[in-house]
């Protein structure tokens, strides 16, 4: 009886888990559901909604700057890439961590471009970082880091640095998350 009670309760539990699972899934939209399996053109089709081998989810929603540095509707061809992982910024003061900046991006480009995370994501990481570690000695995350002006300066110059090592096809460089955590 003692070895059968664990594996009992195991069993349980797991029927459980899954009754409560089936229950609590949210209802699909029948509208939602019928145009996501509509595809708009051919071209469109090979690249709308699929993941590359690093697990990315490409959509084709997303945002792009207007000329005050606020978000705007995205054109209809553009997809949005996130990047699996976040960046860690230490923010140093007199040879000390006090706080770290943790930052997650997301790349908006033509969404014919054939573009792989796991063949640009190093290189564009190393860039990024330096680029964050730069705002970072220069000030950009003290005070009201995230006033307009600063993460303005901050999309630009990664808008400019993608676009650099990608081309012109990165439309924008969005700033998915942003949180500073005194140490």
């Amino acid at each position: 009886m003692k070895k059968l009670l664990p594996i009992l309760l195991l069993l349980v539990g797991l029927g459980a888990g899954a009754g409560l699972g089936f229950v609590m899934q949210p209802e699909a939209d029948p509208d939602a559901v019928a145009g996501a399996h509509a595809p708009e053109d051919a071209a469109d089709d090979a690249t709308h909604g699929a993941g590359d081998a690093a697990g990315v989810v490409l959509a084709e929603a997303g945002s792009s700057p207007s000329a005050t540095g606020h978000y705007a509707p995205a054109p209809a061809n553009v997809q949005t890439v996130r990047f699996p992982n976040q960046f860690v910024v230490p923010l140093i003061d007199e040879g000390r961590v006090h706080a770290l900046v943790v930052i997650a991006i997301a790349l908006e480009m033509d969404a014919r471009f054939d573009f792989s995370m796991m063949t640009h994501e190093p290189r564009l990481r190393a860039i990024f970082l330096q680029l964050f570690f730069d705002h970072a000695n220069l000030g950009g995350f003290d005070g009201v880091f995230t006033s307009g002006e600063s993460l303005l300066a901050l999309r630009r110059s990664l808008r400019e640095a993608a676009r650099i090592e990608i081309g012109t096809e990165v439309s924008d460089v969005l700033i998915t998350e942003l949180v500073r955590q005194e140490t």
